[in-house]
């Protein structure tokens, strides 16, 4: 379940999409919050440049394999935009990360790109459950909403 502290985080992943958008970036950002709702890292997509694993889920693993004890990166949630892609699922879970909560879900993206006449892409578009055991929340219908209309824009362009 969704809780209105989980929208306030989600919200934030929204801005972090929008910046990555008007950056030439795909729409996805996401946030890392401690067991006590400390925001100890943020990051937004940052694809551009050619390096495709450059999502913001990926360097959340990243940084917390190297800030945080595993008790703590447990504890941690990690709220985002758009839900785990494999890499990232499996990136979380390696590391020991805990709770995911995304405002849009693959089931989403992946009808959204079929709506537009976009192919879908290398990854084969598994819900993160498929890829890993972890608690989640999402999708979020109005946040997803928006998530939608970003995406919209990063494929028209």
């Amino acid at each position: 379940m969704i809780s209105e502290i989980d929208k306030v985080h989600l919200k934030r992943c929204i801005e972090l999409a929008e910046e990555a958008l008007r950056n030439g970036d795909a729409p996805f950002g996401s946030v890392l919050v401690s067991g006590e709702g400390e925001v100890l890292f943020e990051d937004r997509n940052r694809i551009s440049g050619g390096d495709n694993t450059r999502h913001p889920e990926f360097e959340i693993a990243r940084w917390a394999a190297e800030h945080l004890n595993a008790a703590d990166r447990k504890r941690a949630v990690v709220y985002t935009s758009g839900e785990h892609c494999s890499m990232c699922a499996s990136a979380h879970a390696l590391v020991g990360l805990g709770r995911i909560v995304y405002a849009s879900s693959v089931i989403q993206l992946t009808a959204w790109k079929k709506e537009w006449g976009i192919q879908s892409g290398s990854l084969k578009g598994l819900s993160v459950t498929d890829v890993i055991h972890a608690d989640v929340d999402g999708p979020d219908e109005i946040l997803s909403k928006e998530v939608k209309k970003f995406l919209r824009k990063y494929h028209q362009k």
